[in-house]
């Protein structure tokens, strides 16, 4: 991969009927301090709610497809298998406190998904993955983090995230580096749900702001992790065009001066709201910095498997 983030595209196969999260420790769940201003309690956000979400039907029957499925992406070229198991990823990431709370269900019953493994990775405020600090912001070109020129703005880039510059048939790139944050996998509790401490994520030339994810279901916990089973999901969650733009306006954010892909631009992101992975979000108003609250319900089917290639 040179220049620009290059493809989330087919990656080189591996078997993914035998599968292993390392533990990284029991502390890992253990809140980590946010840098800068930001308070590393903020992941409230209560007030200020915006976007929209969608909801299984509560009176459908075990015969009816209740609720839609939740739309298969491109895994990218940046997932890092046997990854820390914890709830925060922050570490040390400077950014806007992110809370990120996920339910996951069956699409054909509605019926909770429990113990299913949830990976999520991202990259941060400048748009670097870790694990990949030597390709930059996103892609190929340049080292050590060192976003690209041109200033963020709500006008859709030239360049498209996959196909042509910015992406288009790339592969899993090996990780040039031990680094981490932002990344993890917890376990649904009875509920389905999972709920993730990070940050609001930055963006890179090529891509609007997202979130990658998996689901693993059918597999054993143990001591060491989570192995086996069958990944029934692999997707992107998405942030509406007025938050990313109120994001912007906050430290490091603003020093990010990659031109943006908006999220009508992307062209990874499905256009079909809350199916396709749009979170419903919650912030202060005029005061995103204080911390976000992101929600969304995946509907998957624990039959299939979706490895994102």
């Amino acid at each position: 991969m040179t220049g620009n983030h290059t493809a989330e595209g087919p990656k080189h196969k591996r078997d993914l009927t035998r599968r292993k999260v390392v533990v990284a420790g029991a502390g890992a769940a253990a809140a980590v301090g946010v840098g800068g201003t930001l308070a590393a309690g903020a992941f409230a956000g209560e007030s200020g709610a915006k976007g929209g979400s969608a909801t299984a039907s509560a009176g459908a029957s075990s015969s009816e497809v209740c609720y839609k499925l939740t739309s298969e992406t491109t895994e990218g070229p940046y997932y890092i298998d046997a990854d820390k198991l914890r709830k925060d990823v922050t570490e040390d990431e400077e950014g806007i406190p992110l809370t990120l709370r996920l339910k996951v269900i069956d699409s054909e019953t509605c019926k909770p998904i429990r113990n299913a493994a949830v990976d999520i990775w991202h990259c941060n405020a400048l748009g670097v993955y870790s694990g990949y600090e030597a390709m930059g912001s996103g892609g190929g070109g340049g080292g050590g983090g060192t976003p690209p020129s041109g200033e963020p703005t709500g006008e859709p880039p030239s360049g498209a995230p996959s196909g042509e510059p910015g992406g288009g048939g790339g592969v899993h790139q090996e990780p040039t580096d031990d680094e981490r944050y932002l990344r993890g996998t917890w376990k649904t509790d009875r509920n389905g749900t999972v709920e993730f401490r990070t940050i609001f994520p930055g963006w890179y030339q090529g891509r609007c702001v997202h979130i990658h994810t998996k689901v693993h279901v059918s597999g054993t916990w143990t001591d060491a992790g989570y192995e086996g089973g069958n990944t029934c999901h692999t997707g992107q969650f998405f942030f509406d065009e007025e938050s990313v733009l109120a994001s912007a306006e906050v430290e490091p954010y603003s020093t990010n001066t990659t031109t943006r892909t908006t999220l009508d631009e992307d062209t990874i992101y499905p256009d079909n709201g809350t199916e396709g992975g749009l979170l419903k979000l919650k912030y202060k108003k005029n005061d995103i910095a204080k911390g976000v609250v992101a929600t969304i319900t995946m509907g998957v089917d624990p039959e299939a498997t979706h490895t994102g290639s």
